[in-house]
């Protein structure tokens, strides 16, 4: 069970609304979130070369895609290391983006997160067509 909402006394209705992406092949990076793995389209904006829009995830957060040119001097690391999709099912959302055409950078695996709390956690990463960092993350307290 997952815990209680915060509610946040200082940003009246403060929540994660969408994590913005790039992608250099719209058609491949809309098929693989689509139809690999269930995301619904909300809005799509914009004409190629400069498209973008926004997927449902499924519980009402949004993956926000938008069409770039490659990058030329591209870091090797930015401020955004990845994104996160919570999941029921670690094991089974791997195979669903396996089957989809991900490239699978960490198999899942269970691990415990200790701090004030200690909290098991089943995570896997995969890096979708647009070479985008996605964390598959299962548990039942955060």
């Amino acid at each position: 069970m997952r815990r209680p909402k915060h509610e946040n006394a200082l940003v009246a209705g403060c929540g994660f609304h969408h994590v913005a992406i790039r992608t250099t092949d719209w058609d491949a990076s809309l098929k693989f979130w689509r139809e690999g793995l269930g995301f619904e389209s909300a809005i799509e904006w914009g004409e190629a070369p400069g498209r973008a829009c926004m997927l449902d995830m499924g519980d009402g957060n949004y993956l926000e895609i938008f069409e770039r040119e490659p990058l030329q001097n591209l870091e090797a690391e930015s401020a955004i290391l990845h994104f996160c999709v919570r999941t029921d099912d670690c094991d089974a959302a791997v195979e669903r983006a396996r089957a989809a055409g991900a490239e699978v950078t960490v198999e899942p695996k269970s691990l415990d997160i200790s701090g004030s709390i200690t909290v098991p956690v089943r995570i896997a990463f995969i890096k979708g067509p647009g070479g985008e960092i996605c964390e598959f993350f299962q548990n039942e307290v955060l």
